[in-house]
């Protein structure tokens, strides 16, 4: 099983090391994932997107009814980045490729990566339609028996703003299959298997095991819960979910959700599952590696036609800005039965993101994006982590590579005291992110803001975390909070990133630690005054 999981860590090595894009080589916003020869996943890489690591096998199942088994032949490789087939947007393309061994079929090995720009309106919220978001992929040869499909590419070439930066990263998901078929057809001469069909039996069985002892022990119930988010230009959204565990399993439903919206905040069924499951796979078995089994538990469902299930041809490409936020929904759901498993909403989701492109002086084209994360929810036992992105785990990356790929200046990016969620744990903090534009053209900025009217919610009577503020040359109106705007050379942008809401009742915090976070620079003085000053 360890030696699996090696086989396809190393497969992520190769991707982070051969990408082109400070997305894949910095932020982590990439997966790898190897399945048997029916299709079912055995391991994943231990970095990257868990949404990705469930999206991949639906997407798998897909592409072998098109194209089933016996149609392939070693060298091929299948791409698409169809948001209804794939990982839910069109800058996420997936890759999948079998693996043979002594001529017979042994395994798949598939991989996903976000890619900085595939056209229409580049990524962000501004479509009404998938149409306008960029070139829409099904599932085609990438490669036949191990030849470039040189048409293909040509076509996706001339419809993209960098398209030497799409192929090296096209080829360094290709070279990562490569590596993992490598590495596994050691592994079964090594220990001497002809197939691995008993051995992820194994694997998923131990996966669906562990689930299931652990959902069984919860206590049964249906378990509601509520969210409100900024939304659109023009309205809020609105998402309910019911938990319902019963004996071993459990179902998700979010009846009650908002219908689809006409800007791209819609989220696929397939990315509603994916960020259902593994929030759920974090509170009843965080320990057991990922596979088939691990999700078989677990049900959701989601209206045809609601935002958590649009109907083609909604537009899609910020479907993070909901996705993200089912699992802190669904922990406040479950926080009455398993108090001591939960975490509060995170500042970080959705993760506010900021693209950034144009050209340079030179008239060479640049895009690139803050991947910047405001706190984590605290848990019991726990404050909530600084700065840090969950659910989706990508990373900031270093503010260097930032100034050298773009012209930009990073003038600050720091952690923003106060911002975390009081409680008896309290949230993680937000940061605060200056940038300016440098050279002498205008470029596009497309920003992602959420939690400025609805912040992170504490839970079990921890507070909410400070919101986002988004202020463009000192003014906090006047642009775009989900969609383009012009940025001219000199402005500058000021993003603080939301805080993480607090767990449990602030009043029993003690005074030993309120104290240590004034020293640290986490409170000041008087909020600590504000918050604590009647605790322990």
């Amino acid at each position: 099983w360890h030696r699996l999981i090696a086989v396809v860590d190393e497969a992520a090595t190769s991707l982070v090391r051969t990408s082109f894009s400070p997305i894949v080589r910095e932020s982590n916003d990439f997966s790898c994932v190897l399945y048997d020869a029916r299709g079912n996943d055995i391991v994943e890489n231990t970095i990257g997107i868990p949404s990705f690591n469930m999206t991949l096998g639906r997407t798998l199942r897909h592409v072998l009814r098109r194209r089933p088994p016996d149609r392939w032949r070693s060298g091929d490789v299948v791409f698409t980045n169809d948001p209804w087939i794939g990982a839910g947007h069109l800058p996420d393309i997936t890759i999948v490729a079998p693996i043979y061994v002594d001529d017979r079929l042994l395994a798949w090995v598939g991989s996903i990566a976000h890619h900085v720009d595939v056209g229409g309106t580049g990524w962000s919220a501004d479509a009404s339609e998938v149409f306008e978001e960029g070139v829409r992929i099904p599932p085609l040869l990438l490669m036949r028996q191990g030849e470039l499909n040189e048409d293909v590419l040509e076509l996706i070439s001339a419809n993209v703003r960098q398209p030497d930066r799409l192929l090296g990263d096209l080829l360094a998901q290709v070279s990562a299959g490569e590596v993992a078929g490598q590495r596994l057809r050691e592994l079964v001469r090594d220990a001497e298997l002809t197939d691995l069909e008993t051995v992820s039996d194994q694997i998923c069985l131990i996966g669906e095991e562990s689930m299931r002892r652990a959902v069984a022990a919860a206590p049964d119930g249906v378990y509601r819960a509520a969210l409100d988010l900024d939304g659109t230009d023009d309205e809020s959204i609105h998402v309910e979910v019911a938990v319902t565990i019963e004996e071993d399993a459990a179902t998700v439903d979010y009846s009650g959700t908002s219908p689809q919206v006409r800007q791209g905040l819609n989220c696929p069924i397939n990315y509603t599952e994916a960020y259902t499951c593994y929030p759920l796979k974090c509170v009843f078995d965080p320990l057991t590696p990922r596979n088939e089994g691990s999700y078989r538990r677990v049900t959701v469902a989601a209206a045809a036609g609601s935002i958590l299930n649009p109907s083609f041809p909604a537009a899609v490409n910020a479907r993070h800005m909901v996705g993200h936020c089912l699992g802190g929904l669904v922990y406040q759901a479950l926080a009455p039965a398993l108090p001591e498993r939960v975490i509060a909403e995170s500042g970080s989701a959705p993760t506010m993101r900021a693209v950034i492109s144009g050209a340079r002086d030179d008239g060479s084209r640049f895009s690139t994006i803050l991947f910047i994360n405001g706190g984590m929810g605290a848990g019991a036992g726990c404050a909530g982590l600084s700065a840090t992105c969950f659910p989706s785990n990508v990373i900031s990356g270093a503010m260097e590579m930032v100034e050298s790929l773009a012209p930009l200046r990073i003038w600050r990016k720091e952690l923003a005291p106060d911002t975390g969620g009081a409680g008896e744990f309290p949230g993680g903090l937000g940061q605060v992110v200056e940038v300016e534009l440098l050279g002498s053209r205008e470029c596009t900025l497309s920003l992602f803001v959420e939690r400025r009217w609805h912040p992170a919610r504490g839970v079990l009577g921890g507070l909410p975390g400070a919101p986002s503020v988004v202020e463009w040359n000192g003014r906090q109106d006047g642009f775009r909070l989900k969609g383009r705007n012009r940025m001219r050379p000199g402005d500058r942008l000021l993003l603080r990133y939301p805080g993480g809401g607090g767990y449990g009742d602030p009043h029993h915090r003690v005074s030993d630690a309120v104290l240590a976070d004034v020293e640290s620079g986490v409170l000041t003085p008087d909020r600590a005054r504000e918050l604590y000053a009647s605790g322990d």
